[in-house]
């Protein structure tokens, strides 16, 4: 289990989803159902990563009932202001009391053709606002396949976080999304999860001292109810960064206290 050191974030990607009616609803009902349970247990941390669109609705949400959530984004442009039309910055995002930010998942370095450098840049922009970035790290099947998964992951996270201090890596959380298992079903195994976020610390370590091993390492892909217990129970894994399931209230609920 997670060293106590450095706690537990569960964190809910809601992507492209929930209008912000939606997304109200979907607060309100997960409100109810942490509260139910006494809230977020000591230790634990849980972030939910709504629609740029939906971020006000949920952020008044969260402040006016004091819902035991923290409220995150989903992406931010590098440039705090300028001539970057459809962009969000992360100046924006920190007005809104956004705590957590996440940088380069793999489906915008997909889709999107982001560049580890360009992941890199986000990254000081979150961290310059006072925000943490969870920075989305992974390999795709044939990578896999091929034996070079833990390169091309330590190569993410070099590039992201090399020439950093210890400060700024541990106040940053990692999340290992093996690409050929996210939306898919497919999720890898609980060692295969603590084998990766193992090599993912061991690289901070490299880069920035033992300080930089207290940063957070989640696991994302296809996380649901019935495998996060086992995921949380891994020494190296910190926390779960959730797609799907997050829009599920009582399923996303279960995963915030799978474990205890």
């Amino acid at each position: 289990m997670a060293s106590p050191e450095r706690g537990v974030l569960i964190s809910g990607n809601w992507k492209m989803n929930a209008n912000h009616f939606e997304a109200l609803k979907l607060i309100q009902e997960l409100s109810a159902l942490l509260r139910s349970h006494g809230g977020v247990p000591e230790g634990r941390e849980a972030s939910v990563h709504p629609p740029f669109t939906s971020l006000r609705t949920v952020q008044t949400a969260i402040e006016s009932d004091r819902v035991p959530l923290l409220l995150g984004a989903q992406d931010c442009h590098a440039a705090d202001r300028g001539a970057y039309t459809g962009e969000i910055s992360a100046e924006m995002l920190a007005k809104l009391n956004v705590a957590y930010v996440i940088c380069g998942h793999s489906e915008r370095r997909q889709h999107c053709g982001e560049t580890d450098e360009q992941v890199r840049a986000k990254v000081d922009a979150v961290l310059r606002h006072g925000m943490r970035p969870i920075v989305c790290v992974g390999e795709d099947l044939a990578e896999r396949q091929r034996g070079e998964a833990v390169h091309k992951v330590r190569g993410q996270v070099a590039a992201a976080f090399s020439k950093r201090s210890s400060e700024q890596i541990a106040a940053a959380v990692i999340a290992y999304e093996p690409i050929w298992a996210i939306g898919t079903g497919e999720t890898a195994t609980a060692a295969d999860a603590e084998a990766m976020c193992a090599e993912i610390r061991d690289e901070l370590v490299g880069i920035a001292g033992p300080a930089a091993g207290v940063a957070r390492v989640q696991y994302g892909g296809s996380v649901k109810a019935d495998n996060a217990a086992e995921l949380l129970a891994q020494p190296n894994v910190d926390g779960l960064l959730v797609g799907g399931a997050s829009l599920q209230a009582e399923g996303f609920a279960e995963i915030v206290l799978a474990g205890l």
